[in-house]
């Protein structure tokens, strides 16, 4: 029987009625500890007061003009965004896929008006996962994703994340840009090196090509800094951004220097929604509490002990869990037990969270948590991994 929405998600029978801060409330009544946050998306929890405030009073004036106008909130959160990065402007998108899409193809014009026609080639990495268009299945890594769906679109070439030899050896004379996640989150929470960002930036402007960052997922305070290349102490020449950026408003955003931007004139991109006043205030609201003071800060601390906290579990259930791995409140639990089996039992226990590749649990709590929903969520885990073992 066909259904009226079109079964592509193998979804789980709960829904939801409302959320509060962490947590998120079923239509059974059931409380549940979101540590799932739409997949690192509701970076403020749920309801959270300034973001309600927010888009109701942006609702009762203005939601859609179109980017034929002027958008002045539009013009705001670019210049804040500036203001905390490497970049000089930024583009509003939808989505990430949108985003990634975008940056794709500020890199391909940024070489073919410098005169560089034949670099069309990107060089991404295994593993890797940057949307679900045609063209961003292609620099991803999940040929699950790709099958059926036609020819593939040219021009991506891919190598072992992490691995500076075979990134050097692919690139070359056609090579107009990198295109990596400084941590995977579809991936396994694989976090790239400090050495291995750095050698990205050198290789990038040893051979002429731009580096390109997709921070959709580990972007926007969730490493405990602003942007995960922070870490690093490089900048990439393209970044793009979402999820966390509308706090659960569908917003996307490419970040580019002067230099990357170079190629994009009017005419050359566009989209109908992206930037409309609605996403840009919302935008703007989740940007004034992560730029509070001390609350990236805090992200660092909390996710070192829910880390700690997590290593411990782990040592106690070395045939559940092998390793622990992320940064902030980016964390994952690499699984000995089939991931998304044991992700079914801690949903049954009340915490809700993402299975990723590589057997791996994700971890990805709302920005605004506290101690307490640490151990509350450290408290699940263990008394799940106590049954499982007995």
């Amino acid at each position: 029987m066909v259904t009226t929405v079109m079964p592509t998600y193998g979804r789980i029978d709960i829904a939801f009625e409302r959320g509060e801060g962490p947590y998120l409330y079923s239509t059974e009544g059931r409380r549940y500890l979101d540590f799932a946050s739409g997949i690192a998306t509701n970076s403020l929890g749920h309801a959270h007061p300034h973001l309600v405030e927010t888009l109701k009073s942006q609702s009762e004036k203005l939601w859609h003009v179109s980017n034929l106008y002027e958008v002045p909130e539009q013009k705001r959160l670019a210049d804040r965004l500036v203001q905390n990065s490497f970049a000089d402007t930024v583009f509003f998108a939808n989505s990430g896929a949108e985003a990634n899409e975008g940056a794709l193809k500020i890199a391909r014009k940024y070489q073919w008006e410098r005169g560089e026609k034949e670099r069309n080639e990107i060089v991404c990495c295994t593993s890797a996962f940057h949307g679900r268009t045609l063209t961003t299945l292609s620099a991803g890594d999940n040929e699950t994703y790709r099958t059926g769906f036609g020819p593939r679109p040219e021009g991506f070439r891919h190598v072992a994340f992490g691995n500076m030899n075979e990134m050097r050896e692919a690139m070359g004379e056609k090579t107009a840009a990198i295109l990596v996640e400084p941590i995977q989150g579809e991936g396994g929470i694989n976090t790239a090196d400090v050495e291995y960002l750095k050698a990205l930036r050198q290789a990038a402007d040893e051979f002429g090509a731009l580096l390109i960052f997709d921070e959709i997922q580990c972007g926007m305070g969730r490493t405990g800094k602003l942007w995960a290349y922070e870490w690093a102490g490089v900048a990439p020449d393209i970044m793009t951004l979402a999820k966390g950026l509308g706090g659960g408003f569908p917003v996307g955003a490419i970040l580019a220097s002067e230099k990357a931007a170079s190629g994009m004139a009017p005419g050359t991109h566009g989209s109908t929604f992206g930037g409309n006043p609605l996403g840009m205030a919302v935008a703007n609201a989740v940007l004034d509490v992560l730029l509070e003071p001390g609350l990236l800060e805090r992200v660092t601390t909390l996710g070192e002990d829910f880390h700690n906290r997590l290593e411990a579990i782990a040592s106690r259930h070395p045939k559940i869990f092998s390793a622990v791995k992320g940064k902030g409140l980016m964390l994952g639990l690499a699984c000995e037990v089939k991931n998304t089996d044991f992700q079914g039992k801690l949903r049954e226990a009340g915490l809700l969270t993402v299975g990723a590749g590589g057997n791996v649990l994700r971890i990805l709590p709302p920005l605004i948590i506290d101690e307490n929903h640490v151990a509350e969520a450290c408290g699940i885990i263990e008394k799940v991994c106590a049954d499982w073992d007995a």
